[in-house]
């Protein structure tokens, strides 16, 4: 149950990246820089119901708190990190440097996602499974 909310916010926060790639190709800064603004908002909202309800929730449940909860963690840092650059690229017009990024952040995120979805997902569900209705509540509140 938890699982199948997080991948189905994984793949709204992918539709949103996709527009805001098509329209950085396209070489409409504004509406990229529109796009961008809704998927760096979905994205921030998705990380922060992990970072702080899902992954505390699941290392108070398994005593796990330097294994993959970790890992995530980290990338999330580096997500942030690219959302930096993207930003400078579209401050200052360079939807060349945007994609650049942009395409960075399509690799990491593919990667992250996949490990959430095939391992860390199940395992919360597994760890959480009793307490999934009100654990997605809360996230949908965060």
């Amino acid at each position: 149950m938890i699982g199948e909310f997080m991948t189905r916010s994984h793949r709204e926060c992918d539709e949103l990246f996709a527009v805001a790639e098509a329209a950085a190709s396209g070489g409409d800064l504004s509406r990229t820089q529109q796009a961008h603004a809704a998927f760096e908002a979905a994205l921030l909202h998705h990380l922060g119901m992990e970072e702080n309800v899902l992954f505390p929730d699941f290392e108070a449940a398994t005593g796990m708190t330097a294994g993959p909860t970790a890992v995530m963690r980290m990338e999330h840092g580096q997500m942030r990190g690219l959302f930096t650059q993207m930003q400078q690229a579209l401050d200052s017009g360079a939807l060349e440097g945007y994609l650049g990024a942009a395409e960075t952040l399509l690799i990491l995120i593919q990667q992250h996602n996949m490990k959430e979805e095939h391992m860390l997902y199940p395992m919360c569900d597994r760890a959480l499974g009793g307490d999934a209705g009100a654990i997605i509540g809360r996230m949908q509140a965060a």
